[in-house]
């Protein structure tokens, strides 16, 4: 899956924010950067190059991503962490990132406290999620393709987990109550770019949660092509490009 992953959505969906992400946190003059659900290092990547003086430590519960993104950045600090339990002191950190990773936490009270908990007074927490399913013209045209395939039963991951904190006044709310005040909340469009809507749906089928959702319920090579031909019909043939939204928010411990 990480391979998949990093091959075939990180740079189509995740590389422009992380662009986007890294810039903000390097306006910020950072010394000591804690990265959260850093996957295969997109963001770690991004963050090396636009805050080049500031120490780099990225996290992910996910023991396969921590050894590829380990291999694909190795100037960070790599460990394999539960972000509601960080193994981190008090006040070790200036600025703590993360990128579409918040809705994967089980309990978001829990991370952000210790979130709060590692950032020195003063800190920053930077971090996005997702808007709405269907202001990411990717992840809609791929739910409505296993909608196809699938009619009385869909994999729901897409709705329900990446897009399922996709309001912007629930973070905040959130944010605040953990002890947060928030400096700033933007909703932010930008465009991915990819080489096919094939090359897209692979790695939402391959890279992702959906690649066990989907073979789980029956033939996999089958359902591929026709989520293909259904993404490709809504998307176009050749060369691909489709507006994805997402919240980005900056609070200050």
């Amino acid at each position: 899956m990480p391979a998949a992953y990093d091959q075939y959505l990180v740079p189509v969906v995740f590389r422009p924010f992380a662009e986007d992400l890294a810039a903000r946190a390097a306006a910020l003059r950072p010394r000591r950067i804690l990265e959260l659900a850093a996957g295969t290092g997109t963001l770690t990547s991004s963050l090396l190059k636009a805050a080049a003086s500031a120490e780099v430590t990225a996290t992910d519960l996910n023991e396969a991503m921590v050894a590829f993104g380990a291999a694909r950045v190795p100037d960070a600090v790599w460990r394999q962490t539960d972000a509601q339990s960080l193994p981190f002191p008090d006040g070790g950190f200036d600025l703590v990132v993360c990128q579409f990773g918040v809705m994967f936490f089980p309990d978001r009270h829990a991370a952000f406290a210790e979130v709060r908990r590692v950032l020195a007074p003063g800190g920053r927490f930077l971090l996005n999620t997702w808007g709405p399913l269907g202001t990411h013209a990717f992840g809609a045209a791929l739910q409505e393709a296993l909608e196809r395939a699938f009619p009385s039963d869909p994999p729901r991951f897409l709705p329900t987990v990446p897009h399922g904190y996709s309001d912007p006044a629930v973070v905040s709310a959130e944010l605040t109550a953990a002890g947060f005040a928030l400096e700033e909340e933007r909703e932010l469009t930008l465009e991915g770019r990819a080489a096919s809507a094939a090359d897209v749906a692979t790695g939402f089928l391959t890279g992702t949660p959906v690649r066990a959702a989907v073979e789980e319920r029956g033939d996999a090579p089958t359902i591929r092509a026709t989520v293909i031909e259904e993404m490709t019909a809504r998307l176009g043939p050749g060369p691909v490009a489709a507006p994805m939204t997402a919240y980005v928010f900056c609070a200050t411990s």
